[in-house]
């Protein structure tokens, strides 16, 4: 992995985050020849190789590209985890990112004309801006509820769940309806696991439509509603916490492989799961809370958050704070915006603003 190399303590701009936002930011960066260092808390890819074992993207290879490198492969091949975290790793050599990793930031605050980057190691950088990439999947949400359940339950998020081989035989209850929990619900019933599946439909999309693949449909039409159109804001508002729609599922392919589904959890009786109906799932061994995720920018020490946690932005750049931008997040400007082949555009268009 390309790491810094020069001996400074100043910089144009930190980009905090190797992610696929942040390589997407340092390829635009160095294109503008400015001095810039990325800081990455772990190492690169690393977010993708501790996804669950079988995960595959449900966006096609084509449309998985970071600016400048085509993803590899036949176009239509959906990538394993394992595929992406290589894809970045290779994409932050081939373009001499200057990547610092095991570098966790413990605070941005503003400093002179700038910012003061301090690390977790006590090293403490300045720049002049500050472009934070750490991605749309920043801290695991589970319902405070589950804290009411019966010890004896396993209880995972799926962000820590790896495979069948992690949880008790006996009755598993996945909760969260999306792609994440239909896939995992469907790799434990494979596993002979008894399973239910909690939450609304989340709705569903073939995996082929007339011929084409379902993203050379939605790519440029659903995929790039932007924030500046009112159906585009209608439908960012409405599914700001709520699941994506199935990709190649349908309602109709759970009963056949033993997955049952049943409505939103509501609460808890007796330590057991309670349904929104009132009725209580008992036996259960085991729950995966695929429940998404939340923001979590606590250590920006910048008045910049808005009630929901999330940074008063325009198209990025922070609004009141010079120098400051986001990158990767859910719905930053395009439906699209969070994806992998999504981020690009984001990126080019925060770097240009910054530079100007």
């Amino acid at each position: 992995m390309t790491l810094e190399t020069e001996d400074r303590k100043t910089f144009d701009a930190i980009v905090i985050g190797a992610g696929q936002a942040g390589l997407a930011a340092g390829y635009h960066l160095r294109r503008a020849g400015a001095r810039f260092l990325m800081l990455e808390a772990g190492k690169v890819g690393d977010v993708w190789t501790r996804r669950w074992d079988s995960l595959r993207l449900f966006t096609p290879a084509r449309y998985n590209c970071l600016p400048g490198k085509p993803f590899p492969g036949k176009p239509y091949h959906l990538p394993t985890k394992d595929e992406v975290a290589k894809y970045l790793r290779d994409y932050a050599r081939h373009f001499a990112l200057p990547v610092r990793e095991n570098a966790w930031v413990r605070s941005v605050r503003q400093h002179g004309g700038g910012f003061r980057v301090e690390l977790g190691s006590g090293e403490a950088l300045e720049t002049r801006s500050v472009i934070v990439a750490t991605g749309a999947n920043q801290r695991p949400y589970t319902p405070k509820l589950a804290s009411a359940m019966a010890p004896q339950i396993v209880q995972l998020h799926s962000s820590a769940y790896r495979s069948p081989a992690q949880l008790p035989q006996g009755r598993v209850l996945v909760v969260g309806a999306g792609n994440s929990g239909a896939q995992i619900a469907l790799e434990l019933a494979d596993s002979g696991r008894d399973v239910l599946l909690a939450g609304p439909a989340a709705g569903a999309l073939p995996r082929r439509l007339l011929g084409r693949d379902i993203y050379d449909w939605i790519w440029h039409t659903l995929l790039g509603l932007t924030s500046g159109s009112a159906l585009g804001r209608r439908r960012m508002d409405s599914h700001r916490y709520a699941a994506d729609p199935l990709i190649g599922l349908s309602e109709d392919d759970f009963a056949p492989r033993r997955v049952r589904r049943v409505g939103r959890v509501a609460g808890t009786h007796e330590g057991m799961p309670m349904l929104a109906d009132g009725s209580t799932v008992g036996d259960v061994a085991a729950i995966v809370w695929c429940t998404g995720f939340r923001p979590d920018y606590s250590w920006i020490e910048l008045p910049i958050f808005g009630l929901d946690g999330y940074p008063i932005h325009e198209r990025g750049i922070a609004v009141g704070v010079p120098g400051l931008a986001f990158l990767g997040m859910r719905y930053q400007y395009r439906i699209r915006s969070a994806l992998l082949g999504g981020v690009g555009e984001d990126a080019a268009h925060v770097v240009a603003q910054m530079e100007a």
